[in-house]
């Protein structure tokens, strides 16, 4: 008998027994969907995780940090600016940086009328819009010409246009911050996704904010890279660069991003194992049930098995055969697993806002295992069937 004539029997097997079938199956497709679904979703945590870190279009952050034997050294280091106009230029003229980001920011008291609300300020360059993503709900983003010009306009947090505008549009209301009248030109769209958070903020030019709070020092720096493997070390050479001029040793530093991507790799990876070994434990158990219910399908075609030798099978034939309705069993079930996973995967990740990996190689691997469970645990009954005595197996009833 070929190999096809198998498949067909296999598949006429299942048919015939559907409920059963699908019973058998029903570890198996739990089995491969959970361990599916924990690698998609670890892999997108990782990937969302690292991306976060490394942050929007290959950037990172400059910190100033002097530490304890720079501040003995120099006890007034703290009431000094920690990054100047001049600061930015230097930093402008790196290697393999793109644009670099400065903000300064406060915390102020913003009132509207009678209603009153806490915020971060920040001041803005232009720059800051090509990095960063500013989505306007309701009204306009800020322009070329409101940083040229220093306009006292703004943008608001959908969070801070709630608490101060719950019943109107907060679009060309005037607002006080510190005390300074600023319009408000747009409303930003309320983040989205697992770890967002409704911060309360207010985006204005860098000119209005030095205008508002009579100060020209910036707090913090973002410094964006041509790409991803230029970030690392374009990072390295500002903060050198900052030390040199500040005559300091390790004010200013940098994230290490190959050390945190590395260190979130490794983490995920270990959880994505000690989960997927957990939904593994459900694959055994599907397996067990597929021997389970070979056995008793030999069982139940003892006088077939008879038949066939006494025409002339030989054990190697009969063998095969139930190897392959094994085989045709799981695999079945993988297939439906890898759907059954694949959906919720995309499903958890579309509702948690961060990408589902789902591989080829996952994919493949989840096959292959399904077809490797089919030859395991049909094996036994594949066995028992091929060694059955002809004469007997005519006489079973």
């Amino acid at each position: 008998m070929s190999v096809k004539e198998n498949i067909l029997m296999a598949i006429n097997s299942i048919k015939a027994h559907k409920m059963r079938s699908v019973l058998t199956m029903l570890g198996i497709i739990i089995g491969v969907a959970a361990v599916i679904i924990v690698v998609a979703i670890g892999q997108g945590g990782e990937e969302m995780l690292k991306t976060s870190i490394a942050g929007e279009g290959n950037t990172s952050e400059i910190f100033y940090m002097p530490s304890d034997e720079e501040m003995q050294t120099n006890p007034n280091i703290w009431n000094e600016p920690a990054f100047t106009l001049e600061d930015i230029r230097e930093i402008e003229t790196v290697e393999g940086i793109e644009n670099v980001v400065a903000t300064s920011y406060e915390h102020s008291s913003i009132r509207y009328q009678t209603e009153t609300s806490d915020a971060s300020v920040n001041g803005i360059s232009e720059t800051y819009l090509d990095v960063h993503q500013l989505n306007v709900a309701e009204g306009f983003s800020l322009q070329p010409a409101d940083f040229l010009g220093g306009r006292r306009v703004a943008l608001i947090s959908d969070s801070l246009n709630e608490e101060l505008f719950p019943e109107q549009s907060a679009v060309g209301e005037v607002i006080r911050v510190a005390n300074q009248p600023v319009e408000v030109i747009g409303v930003l769209e309320a983040p989205s996704g697992l770890f967002a958070f409704g911060m309360q903020e207010v985006y204005m030019p860098w000119e209005t904010w030095r205008t508002v709070y009579s100060k020209s020092e910036f707090n913090q720096v973002t410094i964006q890279a041509e790409s991803l493997e230029e970030l690392q070390a374009a990072g390295e050479e500002a903060v050198q660069l900052l030390n040199a001029r500040k005559n300091t040793e390790e004010a200013y530093q940098v994230m290490n991003m190959e050390e945190i991507a590395e260190g979130i790799g490794q983490i995920t990876r270990i959880m994505t194992m000690i989960i997927g070994g957990i939904a593994g434990i459900s694959l055994f158990v599907g397996g067990i049930g597929v021997m389970n219910i070979m056995l008793v399908s030999v069982t139940e075609r003892t006088r077939e098995i008879g038949i066939r030798k006494s025409l002339g099978a030989t054990r190697q034939q009969i063998l095969i055969q139930f190897l392959i309705e094994s085989i045709i069993l799981t695999l079945i079930g993988g297939i439906i697993g890898i759907l059954l996973g694949g959906g919720i995967s995309t499903l958890i990740s579309f509702f948690a806002g961060w990408p589902s990996l789902l591989s080829w190689p996952v994919i493949i691997g989840a096959l292959l295992f399904s077809m490797i469970l089919g030859i395991v645990f049909g094996l036994l009954p594949a066995n028992k069937a091929a060694r059955l005595n002809p004469i007997e197996s005519l006489r079973y009833e």
